[in-house]
Order: structure tokens, then C-alpha cells, then sequence
């Protein structure tokens, strides 16, 4: 079965699946209902990212879209940039990470641009590697977390480990932390700030908001005042979620 653009219908309504750019896999809506097109993104990326499919423009008369970042404080810097800060450290490093989709982003900036890094995976993290391994679009170079490994030769791996696993290790010695995310205060008291995110930041949005050419956008998961502040007069933003 082919998941994108695929047309069919539920009742009057036709209905679209289109790459998101967020994580392999994930979707974007686009329904169409007597002339109107509504296209609903859920989470999604501008960002270049060869784990996962890249995101699709469509043109919508309706453009409903998370606003988790919708702020002209927040702008993500260039990924690449960010997974350099690694070898800029001649220690190993426990990295926080989402288990699906961030992790796999993260082992292949790694492989690509710190290819003497070694990347050791926790168990939670290892059957979702698995998986990109064998429906992805790409083979990534990593290894399952051994405790010797981690403790004998070079200095020179990367431990992937859940949230919930960061936060026990914070008594871990002889490694640096790190917690990859958009979000600042996931960054504090790390000893490397590494803001790789995989949502659109404000002038992403902008830049989509401009692609699509909706007549109205709908926000959610997020707040979208600044946006709806942003666009006065030019275009109906509306907060679903708060009307």
C-alpha cells in the first residue's frame, strides 16, 4: 500500500497523505470538501533530514499548523553546525535524545560529520534504529551501548539515551551531557547546548505559511497569538484550540 499521495474518500470528503519532513513516515492531511482544501501538518520540518522522507508542499485554502515554535525569538540554528560542537570535545558524551525519529536524525549527523565519533545506543532507543534500518531510506553506523565499550579506548563515543535516562545519569562521570532539542531550557545545566529540533521555528512557519498561500490559518499544538498579531490584516489566523 503506498501511503502518499494516494487520494481517496471518506463520505464527501477526499483525503490526501503527504510527507511532513518530520520523522520517517509522518504525514501531512490534505482534505478537500466541495472546492475547499484544508491541508493539516501535524508536526513538521523545513530542515533538510536524510533519515525521513522531506516534507511535500500543496497549496490549501486552509493551512492548520502546529505553532509549538510560532515566536521571532526562536530560530533554529543549522544542524550541521550543531552536531560539530561534538568534536570539539576530546571526551565521550551522553547525549539525550527522543527515542524515534530525533535519535535516528542524530546518528546520521553524527556518521556524516563526525565520523570519528563512535555512536553507542541505549536498549530503548535500539529497536527504532532497527526499524529506519530496515524501512528507511538509509543505513546508519552504530553500535548497541557496552559498558566496557564505553569505558576502554578512545574517547571518543556518544551514548544515545532516552529523556528519562538522561535525567537518571546525573551522576555520570568522566562523560559530557548534552540533550538534543529546540527547547532552552532542556539545555541548562548540559555541558554542551546542542539545539537541534525537529518542528519549524518562527521564520520556517513564515516561510510555509508564504509556500501554502492559504486564505486562513488555523494553529494549534502551540500558541499561535504572535502569529495572528503577526499577520493582522493580511491574513485570518485563528487558535482553534482557545475559540
Amino acid at each position: 500500500m503506498k501511503l502518499f499521495n494516494s487520494p481517496f474518500k471518506i463520505g464527501a470528503v477526499e483525503i490526501t497523505f503527504l510527507p511532513a519532513g518530520h520523522i520517517l513516515g509522518s504525514a501531512q492531511i490534505l482534505m478537500e470538501y466541495l472546492g475547499v482544501r484544508y491541508l493539516y501538518t501535524g508536526d513538521y520540518k523545513l530542515q533538510p533530514d536524510d533519515t525521513c522522507e522531506p516534507i511535500e508542499v500543496q497549496r490549501a485554502d486552509v493551512l492548520i499548523t502546529e505553532s509549538t515554535f510560532a515566536n521571532p525569538d526562536i530560530v533554529h540554528p543549522d544542524p550541521v553546525e550543531e552536531i560539530k560542537k561534538l568534536d570539539g570535545h576530546a571526551s565521550n558524551i551522553l547525549l539525550g535524545t527522543y527515542v524515534l525519529g530525533k535519535a535516528q536524525r542524530v546518528t546520521d549527523l553524527i556518521n556524516m560529520h563526525c565520523p570519528n565519533r563512535k555512536v553507542l545506543v541505549h536498549s530503548g532507543i535500539l529497536p527504532y534504529h532497527r526499524l529506519y534500518d530496515q524501512h528507511g531510506l538509509k543505513k546508519m553506523r552504530y553500535e548497541p551501548y557496552n559498558r566496557k565499550e564505553m569505558k576502554q579506548g578512545e574517547q571518543n563515543k556518544v551514548y544515545l539515551v532516552p529523556p528519562m535516562t538522561f535525567n537518571s545519569y546525573f551522576r555520570a562521570t568522566k562523560v559530557l551531557r548534552a540533550f538534543a532539542s529546540g527547547w532552552k531550557r532542556l539545555q541548562a545545566q548540559n555541558d554542551i547546548e546542542l539545539y537541534i529540533s525537529d518542528h519549524v521555528d518562527w521564520n520556517d512557519i513564515l516561510q510555509y505559511i508564504k509556500m501554502v498561500n492559504p486564505k486562513e490559518v488555523w494553529t494549534l499544538h502551540g500558541d499561535g497569538t504572535i502569529l495572528k498579531s503577526y499577520f493582522e490584516e493580511q491574513l485570518i489566523v485563528r487558535d482553534v484550540l482557545s475559540e
